[in-house]
């Protein structure tokens, strides 16, 4: 995960996504035929189809997996803006494996 931005599915909310990642001049985006990617991508850098977004889509299908508050309406879930974005920014930073490793060894080290 590279970045994230809050809001609904619809233009607006993808180009502020757009605008964290704009910087990144070396990269395709590679997306399904949705209008809002079309009208915001650099035409020569977006690509459209499903066969290259395998990967995205692993991430997202482990994202909603592994935190609940982004399957369906549980009592896991909080619509606190704050909450969102810490839970992704811990979530992110955890599937780092060095970054998870450094949290891993602090919090076995109140069991020694």
């Amino acid at each position: 995960m590279i970045a994230w931005v809050e809001g609904g599915r619809d233009t607006k909310t993808f180009r502020k996504l757009y605008d964290k990642l704009k910087h990144l001049k070396k990269c395709k985006f590679y997306t399904d035929d949705w209008e809002s990617f079309s009208k915001v991508l650099p035409k020569k850098r977006h690509i459209i189809g499903k066969e290259h977004t395998d990967a995205i889509e692993r991430d997202n299908s482990n994202t909603r997996h592994h935190l609940a508050r982004f399957t369906r309406k549980t009592k896991v879930v909080s619509k606190s803006k704050e909450m969102v974005n810490i839970s992704l920014k811990l979530w992110q930073n955890l599937t780092i494996p060095h970054i998870f490793n450094i949290f891993q060894n602090k919090f076995a080290s109140i069991f020694l």
